[in-house]
Formats: C-alpha cells, structure tokens, sequence
C-alpha cells in the first residue's frame, strides 16, 4: 500500500486591505494554489492576537501564515509593524514550547499582488510539508473544516469585542 503524502492544514489571517484582496485577486485570475489554506480576514495583521495563533495550533492547524501590507503601506499607518514585533516575540515563545518557528510565518503581499501571494501559499505549504504534522502540545488532529470552524468562531468573537 502506496503511503499517503501529508496534506498541512494552514490557517492564514489576512488583512482586508492587502493580503486578502491578493488572495481574491489570485482566485479572480485563476492563479492556482494548493487548497490547504483557511483564509480569515482580519482588519489588519495588527490585529491577530497571540491567543489566536495558538488557538489556531491547538484546533489541529499545522501552522499559520499571516499577511498583511507591505511596510509603509498599511492602511492603519502602523499596524505592520506592531504584527512584526508581535510574531517575532510569539515565534520565540512558541520555540520555548517546542513549537518550530517555521510553523509560524509572516509575509507582505498587496493587494495587486495575486501572483506573488499564489507564490507563498504554494512554498509555504511545501515548507509545512516537509515539517510533517503538526503533533505538538497544542496540536489536537482534525479536519480542515474542523481547524476553519474552531478559529473562524474564535475570530469573530474577538473582533466583536473589539
């Protein structure tokens, strides 16, 4: 019996202004990639909290990919920045938990970037891929609409409170 190749499940937060609209862009064009992704739209990657990283981890994600706009271009001025500061700072908390850092990345793509954000789901879920699952602490394995339905509750909650 042939052996199964490992499919990751990647929850992507996406900033409305930017990576989102690269994602609707690349879906626009019919620019292909691997379906492996849950897109959430966030209002802006500085928004995504910590919590809901590891949420997204412990709903059986393999890992998260947040996109927000370029630097200098963020619609909230500085919210980029602050998403930068706040992943660095989460990538080595969730190193001290053994987590990998490469389970958690962040990229830049705009809005008029659906190529360039095709291109990075692709080599990010190659990336994943070759991490293998994700068994960690927080991971709990399930479906890909299980991961999508935990962390979209989770999300919405958040950004109604806030």
């Amino acid at each position: 019996m042939a052996e199964q190749k490992h499919e990751p499940k990647i929850a992507a937060f996406l900033c409305r202004w930017c990576a989102y609209a690269g994602a609707d862009l690349a879906g626009t064009n019919r620019v292909a990639y691997p379906p492996n992704m849950i897109p959430i739209r966030v209002p802006c990657s500085g928004r995504v909290e910590p919590s809901w990283v590891i949420e997204a981890l412990r709903s059986g994600a393999d890992a998260v990919l947040i996109g927000g706009c370029h630097p200098g271009d963020c619609h909230y001025v500085s919210g980029n920045y602050k998403a930068r500061r706040r992943m660095s700072l989460l990538q080595k908390v969730l190193k001290e938990l053994g987590v990998e850092p490469a389970r958690l990345k962040l990229t830049w793509v705009s809005a008029s970037e659906g190529m360039r954000f095709a291109q990075v789901v692709r080599d990010y879920v190659e990336e994943v891929r070759a991490l293998g699952p994700y068994h960690g602490e927080f991971g709990v394995p399930r479906e890909l609409h299980e991961v999508e339905e935990n962390v979209g509750q989770l999300v919405r909650q958040a950004v109604s409170h806030g």
